[in-house]
């Protein structure tokens, strides 16, 4: 808990973890909300196509987000974002109160919501270093993780009990209000978050804008090609076993939500304790060989699940949880030491959308082997998914440290310039 209190101590970390964490309980609640609108004015069918409205945006909007997260302020970006989003939600509110609100328009601020969700996603991440000193990344990563895990939980939970309290509409009112606290929190916080300044000379090819300079980087450096990956790999396996519980709620326990609900709840907690105890641990040079060895016990405990017994399930969901979480934690660091800060937006926006976009490709197996009841072998592709990068991961880092404040840039200009057949690049 030291590392925590420490890091809670500095004013602009305290403001923006705040924040985030207010973000996060209103989406959770706001989900919920739009789900039970959704449910009431277009049944079942409605819930698919809003589902389809939260995520797919999400990968054009990191097309569009990426960019302006590196060539304009990220505190001006965070703001029009937050007070943009809280208008379009509080629209809902206001429909419903004149009687005119219909189901096209939840699809549409779900669609705003999803196109625009990576702004705070790849943004917090992109400013951390700016407010954080190096040797604490590691805890804020922690608390960031632990917030994303707490709210993903408590969120829908929270939304659920205000919905009965108050009528679904109303949620979304103080949701709105959310966002413009987001909005009034960054705008105290003391560091510029301004726009990047460039680092690399002019005319070169890492100081042209878009999303060349950002692929070179990640495909030229070992540490960031093997994270992006190894956790989209890892992500198949976990859109898996979001069709996956379901099924097993259903056809093999015979029950209903509470089981589902009950296997949810382990593995969130897992990821929870996870996400604490890794934070609070001192970044090493063995930082990826760490890595390595906690996604192939990860991708190990899996095969837990394989007997159709509720309680080797839970132990498998729980260790799964305890030891993924921590990857998360741990590559945040890497990922966000190793990319230069003006390219930061960028980057993080695009492994971001990378891993997150293997999560449907996990869902769409899953669904494809489970139609033709085959559990036991989409246990063993999704564990064997999980667990291979990691053995990967640890033969290629078993002996090439991590260092804080080296970054993959400094890396590849201190190769080129040892190497006296370099070509140097054109200005």
């Amino acid at each position: 808990m030291k590392a925590y209190l420490a890091i809670l101590r500095i004013g602009d970390y305290r403001l923006l973890w705040s924040a985030l964490v207010l973000n996060l309980l209103g989406d959770g609640a706001t989900y919920a909300a739009l789900a039970w609108l959704t449910l009431e004015e277009a049944g079942a069918a409605g819930l698919g196509v809003l589902g389809v409205c939260l995520t797919l945006p999400v990968i054009l909007g990191g097309a569009i987000v990426g960019p302006l997260l590196d060539r304009f302020s990220r505190r001006k970006l965070f703001i029009y974002d937050s007070v943009f989003r809280g208008f379009v939600v509080a629209l809902i509110p206001l429909l419903a109160m004149t009687d005119a609100l219909q189901v096209w328009h939840l699809y549409v601020v779900a669609l705003v919501y999803g196109l625009l969700k990576i702004i705070p996603l790849a943004g917090t991440p992109a400013v951390l270093p700016e407010i954080v000193p190096e040797d604490k990344l590691q805890a804020a990563s922690g608390l960031e993780s632990t917030a994303m895990g707490a709210a993903n939980v408590i969120g829908p939970a929270l939304g659920a009990l205000m919905i009965t309290a108050w009528g679904a509409p109303n949620v979304l009112i103080l949701d709105a209000a959310t966002y413009l606290l987001f909005a009034f929190l960054i705008s105290r916080i003391k560091a510029p978050l301004a726009r990047p300044e460039q680092s690399a000379p002019a005319g070169t090819q890492d100081a042209r804008p878009g999303w060349g300079p950002v692929f070179r980087l990640i495909t030229r450096d070992r540490f960031l090609l093997v994270l992006t990956l190894s956790f989209g790999a890892f992500n198949v396996s976990a859109g898996a076993l979001v069709v996956a519980l379901p099924w097993l709620a259903k056809f093999e326990f015979h029950s209903g939500p509470g089981v589902l609900g009950l296997m949810l709840a382990v593995m969130a907690i897992g990821e929870l304790v996870g996400s604490l105890v890794s934070g609070a641990v001192q970044t090493s040079e063995k930082q990826m060989l760490r890595i390595g060895v906690l996604q192939f016990l990860s991708g190990a405990v899996l095969f837990l699940l394989v007997p159709t017994a509720l309680p080797w399930i839970l132990l498998g969901l729980v260790l799964n949880g305890i030891l993924s979480a921590p990857m998360t934690v741990l590559g945040g660091v890497v990922r966000m030491t190793r990319v230069p800060n003006e390219m930061r937006g960028r980057a993080m926006t695009l492994m971001r959308t990378v891993m997150a976009g293997a999560l449907p490709a996990g869902s769409a197996l899953g669904g494809f082997l489970l139609s033709g009841s085959h559990y036991t072998t989409l246990i063993f592709v999704v564990a064997a998914l999980a667990a291979a990068p990691g053995v990967l991961t640890i033969v290629l880092f078993r002996n090439m440290p991590f260092r804080l404040g080296v970054t993959a840039a400094d890396d590849q200009r201190a190769k080129s310039s040892s190497d006296p057949d370099a070509v140097p690049s054109a200005s």
